[in-house]
């Protein structure tokens, strides 16, 4: 798995359609400031992940915090899925 492509969320922008469309143009490659978050001053996420200084949630030491699972409610199995994802990463070569 390629995680240089893992959001701070634990997105991949690899094969989304928002991206392919040109409608975002990711998080990691923006800072935080995609279209889809310009209106509230970027990705609260991905701001939270820097000061963190993690590179997807998961990985934070504070993980999981009520707060991410207030924030992400297009995914309501995050903490589950961030744990797994944090079990690869720490797994890789």
């Amino acid at each position: 798995m390629d995680f240089t492509k893992i959001t701070a969320c634990g997105e991949c922008c690899v094969g989304c359609k928002k991206r392919d469309d040109g409608i975002c143009q990711g998080c990691i490659e923006s800072d935080g400031y995609c279209t889809e978050w310009e209106k509230s001053n970027g990705c609260p996420i991905h701001k939270c992940a820097k000061e963190h200084n993690v590179q997807f949630c998961g990985l934070c030491t504070e993980f999981p915090c009520e707060w991410l699972v207030k924030k992400v409610v297009w995914r309501p199995h995050v903490v589950e899925e961030l744990t797994e994802l944090a079990n690869l990463y720490r797994q890789k070569p």
